[in-house]
């Protein structure tokens, strides 16, 4: 336990936030927001929430969840 409480105290990783997941997931796996149009909304919805300005809904969480192959809380902001 005392190595856990150092290392949390010294070595914590930071929180990313949903959109900045999104942004790593759409850049490693070559994704664009065009893309995303017509699955997530317009281009200006998709770009309002890869620029953090609008949140991720529920639904578009689950779709970009199953798009990518990962969790949809990752884009809720819910960690495990």
């Amino acid at each position: 336990m005392l190595i856990e409480a150092y290392e949390a105290e010294h070595y914590a990783l930071a929180v990313s936030k949903p959109h900045e997941i999104l942004q790593h997931i759409m850049e490693a796996s070559g994704t664009t927001r065009s893309d995303l149009v017509g699955k997530l909304g317009s281009i200006e919805l998709i770009s309002a929430i890869i620029e953090g300005t609008e949140l991720i809904a529920p639904v578009q969480a689950t779709v970009l969840g199953n798009l990518f192959k990962v969790s949809p809380n990752l884009f809720l902001g819910i960690s495990m």
